[in-house]
């Protein structure tokens, strides 16, 4: 007998979720049947979007997320002892699946890269970065794009995709730490949006022209200051909302219509599932291909331990960490 450990919701999140919200509960699984794998995890993620669906959850619900697992026994030819695989298993030590939701790595994964990286530049993170800058912003060579949250797990991969199409690319981040990096990434401009004197002559300035493209992670007024200054034709690609999602104060009103009329600008949101089959693949081997090739750099920001998933959940929320959030198991 083998016994999981699971992070539950306790209660549901009011404002800042807090530690008394999650249980961690200890579950006996039962024995294999045929066609079923074992899985132990290695690395858990932890992400923006679970704050908003935490709410679709009941309470005592595990929560919910991908994690990088070994199969450590098997009853399923597809998946022997040993496989590591990518699963949606959510925050738990150990899971028993059927076979059909779990992804395997690609096979060009080289010994050199953490296999934490599904969870990030080369998982879900990357793939929202690729197809919200490359299919909903259609960004090319010669525009200019904006990114917020820029240092974090989306953002960074934006702007350094938006710089291999040859994008002029302004990052927004929350210290000067971040901002240093961002200019390490080669952004061609980046600030601190808590420390600026004024958020609209700090974009002006950046762009006086201007912006073809915004990718918007963190909502609120910070749209609302950026979407008068997008060009005509721009394309605002709304991947988060952060700034939001712990508010228990009334949203604030959004941008002026009379600006996205008469701008003729392309909103739309999305949800990165949206791509499946082949065109994820590809953007896979894309995303590894340029890692690999040092193209695209990555930073992880780990926590140790499966008992500590919630404060690095709580940490991320509050933009403690630099590039992406992850749980060693």
């Amino acid at each position: 007998m083998v016994r999981a450990k699971n992070w539950t919701l306790k209660k549901h999140f009011e404002g800042q979720p807090k530690s008394g919200d999650f249980e961690m509960k200890a579950v006996e699984l039962p024995p294999l049947k045929n066609g079923e794998v074992l899985l132990e995890a290695l690395f858990l993620t932890v992400d923006p979007y679970m704050r908003v669906a935490a709410k679709r959850l009941k309470e005592g619900d595990t929560m919910m997320g991908q994690q990088v697992a070994r199969v450590v026994e098997s009853k399923n030819s597809a998946f022997p002892t040993g496989t590591v695989v990518l699963a949606s298993s959510g925050w738990t030590t150990h899971s028993i699946s059927d076979g059909k939701e779990l992804e395997n790595l690609p096979v060009e994964w080289p010994d050199t890269l953490p296999l934490s990286l599904a969870l990030g530049t080369v998982g879900m993170p990357g793939l929202t970065a690729y197809f919200g800058l490359l299919n909903i912003c259609s960004a090319k060579g010669g525009e200019t794009v904006l990114v917020n949250a820029a240092a974090g797990a989306v953002g960074s991969v934006v702007g350094q995709i938006a710089k291999l199409k040859g994008c002029k690319v302004v990052g927004a981040a929350g210290s000067d730490e971040k901002v240093a990096y961002l200019k390490k990434l080669g952004f061609d401009v980046a600030f601190n949006y808590k420390t600026v004197k004024s958020l609209e002559e700090t974009l002006k300035k950046a762009c006086p022209d201007g912006y073809d493209c915004y990718f918007d992670n963190v909502g609120g007024e910070f749209s609302n200051v950026v979407i008068p200054q997008m060009k005509k034709f721009g394309r605002i690609a709304i991947c988060g909302a952060i700034s939001t999602y712990n508010s228990t104060h009334p949203l604030p009103p959004g941008p002026s219509p009379e600006v996205i009329i008469y701008q003729q600008l392309r909103m739309e949101g999305f949800i990165v599932s949206r791509w499946q089959g082949e065109v994820k693949q590809k953007a896979l081997k894309d995303l590894l291909k340029w890692v690999s090739e040092g193209k695209i750099q990555f930073q992880e920001y780990i926590t140790e331990g499966f008992e500590n998933t919630p404060a690095a959940f709580m940490g991320m929320l509050k933009g403690d960490n630099l590039g992406k959030t992850i749980v060693k198991v």
